[in-house]
């Protein structure tokens, strides 16, 4: 049964700026500002949502893949082939005073910081920690995200035992780290072993869990899990130890296909993933069935969830259709076109679009045809579209409500 989580789990979770948009108090204010990544070019381009017209234009040093962070008051701008994050202010601010939150709302600008180091990866943001994997440099990369979101960079490193393309993520007072062989002398790298927990300082903490591949991590509820060729792990506290649960891939899925892309839901416990490139799967890490499996009509190009609405989230597929996902129903259960066509063959960065929540829109990069389209998210249909220009590509959109003074 997926859990509607209470209580001060799920205040923690109804206080991130992804859902702040869902009830704006009389007399506040909301807003969403957006930050796209160019594909070709090397720049970031914002502007809020409401005066689409105004925009802000960041150059980068490479092609950037865009997170908000620190709470949505800065945006990370992972440059993987560039060897190099650069980081933005949102110039959007929240102060919690317990019975309402004020908004302060400034320009958003460049901050003087950059994080250089062998082509840092995998960005996961939990608990006010702040963790990017350097692949080829065996270590990742801590940020203090109360720090960041004072646009001051601290940042300390967590060491791996080998270079690999995996993750590092905070839960319960230990460090979960993805963990790989030793590879041999010329040969390929060989699979990634697992996930195991580590203190702050890198010494183990518990045994390796295994899973084969690791690949994607995400949050929900009480749980972290990750994708894996057995199935998909979770793992999550335990009275002094990490306790580590594999979920077998059921026999009744098709053979040959893993989970490699995770989403976590806010206010339920349940994640969303790929199983495959046609199928997406729900997931419940804590009761049976943990898999139920939902078939694609094409290959999938993109797929997000919906803060607004826990229970729901939207796919793209190659033929050019935006599907609406009822997680509770583990079904497809609305679709409408939205873009012309984009072949999921060819590499895997090719410039397709990618998906963003903006309140009730969502947000679909065209990079074909330079735009940003707003689709409603309770009918599908088109709001129209805002011409970006270049190739827009990757989305990152800070929301956020509260009182102005």
């Amino acid at each position: 049964m997926l859990k509607t989580l209470t209580g001060a789990t799920a205040l923690a979770l109804l206080l991130a700026p992804a859902a702040l948009a869902q009830a704006e108090a009389p007399g506040g204010e909301t807003v969403f500002r957006v930050f796209i990544g160019d594909h070709a070019a090397p720049r970031i381009t914002a502007f809020d949502l409401s005066a689409p017209e105004s925009r802000w234009v960041f150059d980068t040093i490479g092609q950037a893949k865009l997170y908000a962070v620190a709470e949505g008051s800065a945006v990370a701008a992972v440059q993987s082939d560039a060897g190099t994050v650069q980081f933005l202010s949102s110039g959007i601010r929240l102060e919690d005073h317990g019975d309402h939150q004020d908004i302060e709302i400034t320009e958003p600008a460049a901050l003087p910081h950059r994080l250089d180091g062998p082509r840092p990866f995998h960005l996961v943001d939990h608990g006010q920690q702040i963790a990017i994997n350097l692949d080829q440099g065996g270590y990742a990369e801590i940020l203090d995200g109360a720090a960041l979101a004072q646009g001051r960079l601290e940042s300390r490193r967590f060491p791996q035992s080998v270079a690999h393309h995996g993750f590092v993520a905070p839960l319960g007072g230990f460090w979960l780290s993805s963990v790989a062989p030793e590879p041999e002398e010329g040969a390929e790298p060989a699979p990634r072993l697992g996930l195991q927990a580590f203190t702050a300082e890198g010494t183990p903490a518990g045994d390796l869990a295994t899973c084969t591949g690791i690949h994607g991590e995400a949050f929900s509820g009480l749980y972290l899990a990750a994708g894996c060729a057995e199935g998909v792990l979770t793992a999550r506290s335990g009275d002094d130890a990490i306790v580590f649960e594999m979920l077998p891939y059921p026999a009744d899925l098709p053979a040959g296909n893993t989970t490699g892309t995770l989403l976590g839901a806010t206010g339920m416990q349940v994640f969303l993933g790929n199983y495959g490139r046609d199928a997406l799967v729900v997931i419940d890490p804590a009761d049976a069935p943990h898999f139920r499996p939902i078939a694609l009509p094409f290959r999938r190009v993109d797929f997000v969830l919906d803060p607004m609405q826990p229970a729901r989230g939207f796919v793209l597929t190659e033929d050019g259709t935006l599907h609406r996902i009822d997680l509770l129903a583990a079904s497809l259960d609305g679709s409408a076109a939205v873009t012309q066509p984009y072949s999921m063959d060819g590499h895997w960065n090719d410039p397709r679009p990618r998906l963003a929540m903006a309140g009730a829109e969502i947000l679909i990069t065209d990079p074909r045809e330079g735009l940003v389209r707003r689709i409603d998210a309770a009918t599908l249909e088109d709001r129209g579209s805002i011409a970006v220009g270049g190739a827009p590509y990757n989305i990152a959109v800070v929301a956020a409500s509260g009182h102005t003074h």
